[in-house]
């Protein structure tokens, strides 16, 4: 019963996760991505926080002596990832910009050979290749001439795509910060990297103008949901899932993300193109082909 609710959970957090790319997508055409960030972790931090005290009770003094290292996890975890994501999601769809994060995964694996000398294998290499051939042919939209022309992209040169790409180089870094940063409760370095991101942006937020804040039912409803259910329910979600489910097949349930994308894509009577389709299945098939040793401790 116990791995049921595990499952439940990570099912839940993935959904939730996926929902950011639609919902930000529709965000983004009324919320510019510099006030989006800001209010999302503003209106995130204080539930992260008191939920980070209700479960783990850390000692907030020795969270805070880490500072350096949470300043720098949320400036790239919570702050350029999420800037990146939403405005690549101004210039194009919310599948094509999973697509591209299903990418991730296979990038992180090359990083960690490259930074913290993990052994990568003829097979991880051959997977990480293959997850970029799927990525090159979403990006060019099935037209290989498209990369050499740079005519590819719905905003003219792939703006949104290239953004997606730099999303995830800084989310790569972010992951590879995260394992050789001294050992923190997950919700409560959750918590304190929200609060570093917020208080890194406001003040180039102010300098700009001050946040644009929503100004129409459904672009309110949509920062209410980025603010709570992929920042503050996915991870709780997924934290209370990893108590009975090891990490290893935990993240198997990551691939459902660009899944769960495509179906919310597909009910809401968007279009999703050949392209994309066989992209997609590049991609995770190299991610599958990259991460094979964690597949098969997945399965054990």
């Amino acid at each position: 019963m116990a791995a049921l609710g595990g499952v439940l959970s990570l099912l839940g957090a993935t959904l939730f996760w996926a929902g950011n790319y639609v919902v930000g997508a529709a965000a983004v055409g009324s919320v510019d991505p510099v006030s989006l960030v800001l209010l999302r972790w503003l209106l995130a931090c204080v539930p992260l926080v008191v939920i980070a005290q209700l479960v783990e009770r850390p000692r907030w003094r020795e969270v805070l002596r880490g500072w350096p290292w949470l300043l720098a996890l949320g400036a790239t975890g919570m702050l350029g990832y999420t800037l990146l994501l939403y405005g690549s999601l101004e210039f194009t769809d919310a599948f094509s910009a999973s697509l591209i994060n299903a990418f991730n995964p296979a990038l992180i694996a090359l990083a960690a050979a490259v930074f913290l000398r993990q052994r990568l294998t003829p097979t991880s290499i051959l997977g990480v290749l293959l997850a970029l051939v799927g990525v090159l042919v979403v990006l060019s939209k099935g037209d290989p001439a498209r990369l050499l022309t740079g005519g590819f992209g719905r905003g003219g040169f792939g703006q949104g795509e290239l953004l997606m790409l730099a999303a995830i180089v800084v989310w790569t870094a972010y992951t590879i910060l995260g394992r050789v940063a001294p050992p923190v409760p997950p919700i409560a370095s959750t918590a304190a990297q929200a609060v570093a991101a917020v208080v890194l942006l406001a003040p180039v937020s102010l300098a700009l103008g001050g946040p644009t804040l929503p100004a129409t039912p459904d672009a309110v409803w949509s920062v209410a949901y980025i603010a709570v259910c992929p920042s503050v329910l996915s991870y709780l979600l997924w934290n209370r899932a990893l108590r009975v489910i090891p990490p290893a097949r935990a993240g198997v349930f990551l691939n459902l993300i660009t899944v769960f994308t495509a179906i919310l894509t597909v009910l809401l009577g968007q279009a999703i193109t050949l392209p994309q389709v066989i992209g997609g299945c590049i991609v995770l098939g190299g991610v599958v082909i990259a991460n094979a040793k964690a597949f098969a401790r997945a399965r054990a």
